[in-house]
């Protein structure tokens, strides 16, 4: 992995999932399948209102999202931008598992001889 990539949504799903409480409601979805969020606030120590605000955070970075169903809004998991992302860090991984490689054997043949010669 080499130079900048384009804006993939990568960014907002590490931002989106930097908050424990966040993470906390995709583990309660992944666990509940398609709830309301006030299903989702009786596992929380928060809010109807905190959880929504959470909900539009995770559904603008493409990780959960809603549908209507009469008057309730019920939510589920989105896989795909969270496939992406971890598509990304496992490249990102390699390149560095690659870089250190690099590194180790410049090392170890600095070591063999010192002198460079």
């Amino acid at each position: 992995m080499t130079g900048e990539h384009p804006s993939d949504g990568v960014d907002d799903v590490l931002a989106a999932l930097a908050d424990p409480t966040r993470r906390r409601l995709l583990d309660l979805l992944a666990e509940q399948g398609e709830v309301t969020a006030t299903t989702l606030a009786a596992g929380l120590p928060v809010s109807r209102q905190a959880v929504v605000k959470h909900l539009a955070v995770l559904d603008a970075a493409g990780l959960v999202s809603g549908r209507r169903v009469g008057r309730e809004v019920r939510y589920e998991v989105r896989s795909t931008a969270l496939n992406a992302t971890a598509r990304r860090l496992a490249a990102l991984a390699a390149d560095w598992d690659r870089r250190l490689a690099i590194v180790k054997r410049v090392a170890e043949a600095a070591e063999r001889d010192p002198d460079g010669g």
